[in-house]
């Protein structure tokens, strides 16, 4: 028997729209989109210890995502009443609620849809994935971590301000870059611009690797 195979976008990709049943009702993804940055994450499911730290990480830094104009929308193959049972347990227990929309993919059509069933690690529950979606509607990052390894919620946050300091001043980052540090200015196409760069007040490696304070 063939083996099937779940395609996930591509960074670049216009990333696939769709509808879904969650836990703030129903949900079309390109208009939760429209207007600002968008990060979808898969967990294998609900009531599991991983997956609880996971949600709670991002439930407790919501306020972080927000002020970067960013909304989240959680996901699993479990059902509508899993999800509002858990969200509940979690409150009563720590205090933490999900404030965020939690897709019930039981038909795993957005799970398919975006590549976060992978045959190896499991058939019937999603690995861990995230995507990060600027306001164009376009996927700019993918991360994908297998069950067993919970995510890092500084290196989420660490790279989607790295995307939105890249759109917004068109440099790049470094190694470890985190805001405050020095960016990558783009090389010189020219050699014109290599020399205008050899008189600037850049921090110059050589030529083509030159960084800057912004």
């Amino acid at each position: 028997m063939e083996e099937q195979i779940y395609q996930m976008p591509r960074i670049g990709d216009t990333a696939p729209d769709f509808e879904a049943k969650t836990t703030h009702g129903p949900l079309n993804f390109s208009e939760y989109n429209k207007g600002s940055w968008v990060i979808l994450f898969s967990h294998p499911a609900d009531f599991t210890p991983v997956c609880t730290t996971e949600m709670s990480g991002f439930a407790t830094r919501s306020d972080e995502f927000k002020a970067l104009n960013t909304k989240l929308i959680g996901l699993s193959i479990d059902s509508i009443h899993a999800h509002v049972a858990w969200v509940n347990n979690v409150k009563k227990n720590s205090g933490v609620l999900f404030n965020f929309p939690i897709i019930a993919d039981i038909d795993m059509k957005v799970s398919k849809l975006y590549g976060m069933l992978q045959p190896n690690e499991s058939e019937t529950a999603t690995v861990r994935a995230v995507f990060i979606i600027d306001p164009t509607g376009k996927v700019r990052l993918i991360m994908y971590y297998p069950l067993n390894v919970g995510r890092n919620m500084d290196e989420i946050i660490r790279t989607l301000k790295a995307l939105q300091t890249s759109d917004k001043h068109a440099v790049a980052l470094p190694l470890n870059w985190v805001p405050g540090e020095k960016v990558i200015v783009p090389p010189p196409k020219t050699v014109d611009e290599m020399e205008e760069r050899e008189k600037s007040d850049y921090e110059m490696m050589d030529f083509y690797l030159a960084k800057k304070d912004l």
